[in-house]
Parts: structure tokens; C-alpha cells; sequence
């Protein structure tokens, strides 16, 4: 039986990049929130870090988060993201306890 997760996604953009990183993450983030198995998209900035993004959402399972990885506007902000991190994207999926 499929469960809800909840992904932390934390992006790092190259010094300079950041309105740049910002501007893919705005646009990927009204298509996320549509699509019928996603929960939360939420992302932030760290205010203690301006070139750290913080992803928090919740997808209906980890097959619909696989399913949101291969959708035109996920595919489009993880190419442009390419050129525009200091390191690779870290990804943590979490289960519920309980």
C-alpha cells in the first residue's frame, strides 16, 4: 500500500545565480501544485543563507513523486538548474512514523 510522503529538497545556487534559481523554482511551483497527487509544494528561501532553497512538499506517494519527476514544468526547472547549482541537488524523501 502506497503512503504519503514528504520531500525536503534543498537546492545551493552558485554565488550570483540565486535570482536566477529563484525564478525556475516560481515557475515550476503553480504546475506542481496542481497536479492531483501533491499534498504541498512549498518552497523557501534560508534566510541565513540567500543561496539555499528549501523545497517542503507532500505527494500522495513515492510513485507520485516519481510521476511529478517526469512532468514538463519538473523536467524544465531541473535543466535550468544545471548551469545554476554549487553542488547537486539533495533530496530527502521521509515517511511518517506512526
Amino acid at each position: 500500500m502506497s503512503k504519503q510522503i514528504t520531500v525536503v529538497a534543498i537546492a545551493e545556487a552558485r554565488p550570483g545565480c540565486e535570482a536566477q534559481v529563484e525564478a525556475a523554482i516560481a515557475a515550476c511551483v503553480p504546475p506542481s501544485r496542481a497536479e492531483a497527487a501533491n499534498d504541498a509544494y512549498v518552497p523557501h528561501r534560508d534566510s541565513a543563507n540567500p543561496s539555499r532553497f528549501v523545497f517542503v512538499e507532500r505527494w500522495a506517494s513515492r510513485e507520485a513523486l516519481a510521476e511529478h519527476e517526469k512532468t514538463p514544468h519538473f523536467q524544465a526547472m531541473a535543466r535550468s538548474f544545471a548551469p545554476l547549482l554549487a553542488k547537486p541537488l539533495e533530496i530527502m524523501i521521509l515517511d511518517p512514523i506512526g
